[in-house]
């Protein structure tokens, strides 16, 4: 309220949103009826309701072959200082964004933020020692999990007319973050991705790959010989759920990870869970 009270264009804009918008949400404070999985009928009960959401936001992993891992020769790990610094977990906390919405610990971004100086201390000692243990605390893994409508649809019946919004706790996300920074730097100081790896990385960025596919194309045009060129787009990002933690463990071993990353990551993965939760 205090943003919109020095600027007259986001008081209009408020006050648009509070006549129009604001009179559909109280259209769908109850949460819709449910189509089965299978379409076979329409439910109402709260236990089937959560069951769909839950089979449709957080499906089972997929069933490969893993033989080939037993078989797998791993080279030995790479060498780096596993003890995290107070600058890292600084900067990590420092970049994250306040007024988020909170998680069931209630601890805000800005209140962290706000008593770094103090808690900076406690927090090194504390991320230290489930370093060392190759450990993240049960606490950290609980998350919760807000059902919101997608705006503007004409039947909320499906329930693909939803999506997710993940609340997660910040000592988490801090954690994570600072772990996730190390793999970059260990991934880019021992050369372990390839050249034509873009994305996240630093200093290239996807409209470089644009560029290079363009380059490409333009190339296989310019030959004497006419060729036609096909263009395969897989959405990996719809895989990064269902990818098998055994397969991901494995394949950071292979990439020479090392071991106390390898076991935290597992640590990570392992008996996560969340609280689903909906207007009923």
């Amino acid at each position: 309220m205090h943003e919109l009270s020095n600027e007259s264009k986001s008081i209009w804009c408020f006050a648009k949103w509070v006549r129009i918008e604001s009179q559909l949400l109280k259209k769908l404070l109850q949460f819709s009826s449910l189509k089965s999985n299978n379409f076979d009928h329409i439910t109402d009960s709260f236990k089937e309701k959560t069951e769909m959401l839950r089979k449709k936001f957080f499906s089972s992993l997929f069933q490969v072959d893993i033989n080939d891992i037993s078989r797998s020769f791993i080279l030995l790990t790479v060498s780096f200082n596993s003890v995290l610094s107070q600058d890292e977990m600084r900067q990590m906390i420092q970049q994250v964004k306040v007024d988020k919405a909170l998680n069931a610990f209630k601890i805000s971004n800005k209140a962290l933020q706000a008593s770094l100086t103090e808690l900076t201390s406690i927090l090194i000692s504390l991320f230290n020692t489930y370093v060392i243990h190759k450990y993240h605390s049960k606490q950290f893994k609980k998350a919760q999990t807000i059902v919101l409508y997608k705006s503007k649809k004409s039947d909320y019946i499906d329930s693909k007319m939803y999506q997710l919004i993940a609340l997660l706790n910040i000592m988490n996300k801090t954690l994570k973050s600072i772990m996730i920074k190390r793999l970059n730097d260990i991934t880019e100081i021992h050369h372990m991705l390839l050249n034509a790896q873009m994305r996240a990385r630093c200093k290239q960025f996807m409209i470089s790959v644009l560029n290079l596919l363009i380059d490409q194309v333009h190339a296989v045009w310019d030959c004497k010989i006419k060729y036609i060129v096909f263009m395969l787009s897989l959405n990996v990002i719809e895989m990064f759920n269902h990818v098998l933690h055994t397969r991901l463990l494995h394949t950071l071993r292979m990439k020479r990870t090392l071991n106390y990353i390898v076991k935290w990551t597992r640590s990570f993965l392992k008996d996560r869970k969340s609280l689903l939760m909906f207007n009923e």
